[in-house]
């Protein structure tokens, strides 16, 4: 990567890709790439607005990331930890980044097993999409695990959380009580229109 924002090869090949389709032209003048970090890249997009003025839209992109709707026979897991980015802790569904070459579905059985130590016999694919703020951007995938066994957990250095089970028929209230985790309530009600909960 250059330090001149000008020059395209500061832009990472897969976010050039990423021109999203409206009913407005909102061509891209100008991407550049301002700080990675390891964890997202930061950086801008100068655009030209529908009434022909220009501005730059500034983005923070995280890697794709997996959140695990993990059932029991009449229980859903959950991780119970500390988010010191807002003080709290924060009971929400497992969930990761998606390794190099890693599909959703196989992410989520990795994350499932590494938090939890349950070892799904299935995973599958409920929904990816692209998740979007004002600033925040990155694709996230649903996934549903069953067929829950025992195995040994593997935590990174820094998790340090706790595995806690809530009845399905209570999950969707648990996970809205603050602090709420939308990635959490996403997966619940997105499981559940699929008639997997």
């Amino acid at each position: 990567m250059t330090d001149d924002p000008d020059d395209a090869s500061s832009t990472p090949p897969d976010t050039a890709d990423r021109a999203r389709t409206s009913t407005h032209e909102w061509p891209v003048e100008e991407r550049a790439v301002e700080y990675e970090t390891g964890w997202y890249t930061g950086g801008y997009d100068r655009v030209t607005q529908p009434d022909g003025t220009e501005k730059k839209y500034y983005w923070a992109e995280l890697p794709d990331a997996v959140v695990v709707v993990a059932r029991t026979d009449d229980s859903i897991v959950l991780v119970d930890q500390y988010r010191p980015v807002i003080g709290e802790q924060c009971l929400e569904l497992p969930a990761g980044i998606v390794e190099d070459g890693e599909s959703f579905s196989e992410a989520g059985a990795r994350e499932l097993r590494e938090e939890t130590g349950f070892e799904p016999a299935g995973v599958s694919l409920v929904e990816e999409f692209w998740c979007a703020t004002g600033v925040l951007r990155h694709r996230r995938g649903i996934v549903f695990a069953e067929g829950l066994e025992p195995v040994e957990r593997d935590l990174d250095g820094n998790e340090f959380l706790s595995v806690r089970t809530v009845p399905v028929a209570d999950a969707l209230d648990v996970a809205r009580r603050d602090p709420a985790n939308d990635a959490t309530i996403e997966g619940l009600l997105l499981a559940r229109e699929e008639g997997l909960l």
